[in-house]
């Protein structure tokens, strides 16, 4: 059996030494406060200077960036294969200018990081997406040629105004043409207001817990309504965190849209794609859900043989300095094995089988 980890996370070191040399968000810095100990700030309002610095963004260390971490945690969870990946907030931030030659350098770093450990390294690239249309493509023609990338990883915005701008339509052409896979990732999460008054006692909880899913819910449905995989029929999209909360609202989506008369009279509905068609033919999902509830439901929407392992390291790690096991691994572990007890067979092709074949590995 391999074991491989679709959704795990690396800032390469031309990303860290970027992020370095900025003093707006996102960036990397220290804090009087915190001494020596570095902070990564990504997320919009965390860069309030009424807020602590302790609050502002994560603590990163090396093993945000240092390749060795990453074969280190893999050996140590007994996984075989990574497909790694940049994480939020990508290169969304950059001036149109400076998207693309940023995008080339950043995706050769990851692709020779994954040439020191043949075998055991494949990789999601990066898009310049504030850079103009051709620049895009053709890094995504580039990317198609790379030894170690396996396809994309792309952030809900978009070029700014959402996965369902029609300006996407030439990207979404060339991924597909290409069969490139796009690893679908949230970042801004929700307003924050959404949260209520006393969010900062919560820590990220209410952030990374509910917003995350619910703006990947909405950034997929908002490309259903759209029509994208009614005009891209084999654009296959592998969504982050089990789809949100996509896979329990599917069929309250699919029964709104039916029912709204505003689609009907402008056209929307006739010959449109059902979303189980969709959930069936273009999306993959990941099995970062950490219980056996949430992946039934993946399971059920999308089914056994798209779903795939994955452990969204180096985030979430113990809060303990002395454990060694991530318990954010060995839910997902456990809640794989408890939901598939009687299927050893697609127990393992969650865990591994599935990946190799979507993504090629065996190549």
């Amino acid at each position: 059996m391999v074991v491989v980890d679709v959704h795990t996370h690396v800032y390469p070191p031309t990303f860290v030494e970027l992020l370095r040399s900025r003093s707006s968000v996102p960036y990397i810095r220290t804090f009087p406060e915190t001494g020596d100990v570095a902070r990564m700030v990504i997320l919009p309002g965390e860069d309030d200077p009424n807020t602590p610095s302790t609050a502002r963004g994560r603590p990163v260390g090396p093993e945000y960036w240092d390749i060795a971490h990453k074969i280190a945690f893999m050996d140590t969870h007994k996984i075989d294969v990574s497909v790694i990946s940049l994480a939020n907030p990508w290169l969304d931030f950059l001036p149109s200018d400076e998207a693309g030659d940023a995008a080339q350098k950043i995706n050769d770093d990851v692709n020779d990081q994954c040439s020191k450990y043949p075998g055991r390294l494949f990789a999601f690239g990066t898009l310049p997406l504030s850079a103009p249309i051709d620049v895009i493509v053709k890094e995504i023609e580039r990317l198609s040629k790379m030894k170690y990338m396996r396809g994309i990883i792309m952030g809900t915005s978009g070029l700014g105004q959402g996965l369902d701008d029609l300006k996407l339509d030439p990207i979404y052409a060339a991924l597909e043409k290409h069969s490139s896979l796009i690893f679908l990732h949230p970042h801004y999460g929700l307003p924050q207001s959404v949260y209520g008054p006393r969010t900062n006692e919560y820590g990220h909880v209410l952030p990374l817990a509910m917003g995350f899913p619910l703006e990947t819910t909405i950034a997929v449905t908002r490309m259903l309504l759209s029509g994208v995989w009614d005009r891209f029929q084999n654009l296959n999209v592998l969504i982050a965190h089990s789809g949100g909360t996509l896979p329990f609202l599917a069929g309250r989506i699919e029964s709104c849209i039916s029912h709204d008369a505003h689609m009907k009279k402008e056209g929307k509905l006739e010959g449109r794609r059902p979303i189980w068609d969709i959930f069936k033919k273009n999306i993959y999902l990941d099995a970062v859900i950490y219980s056996e509830v949430g992946l039934k439901a993946a399971v059920e929407a999308s089914g056994a043989d798209r779903l795939l392992f994955g452990t969204d390291h180096p985030f979430f790690p113990p809060l303990e300095e002395e454990a060694t096991q991530w318990e954010s691994v060995s839910t997902n572990y456990s809640a794989i094995k408890t939901a598939f007890a009687q299927d050893d067979k697609a127990a393992k092709d969650v865990l591994g089988g599935n990946a190799v074949r979507i993504l090629r590995l065996h190549e």
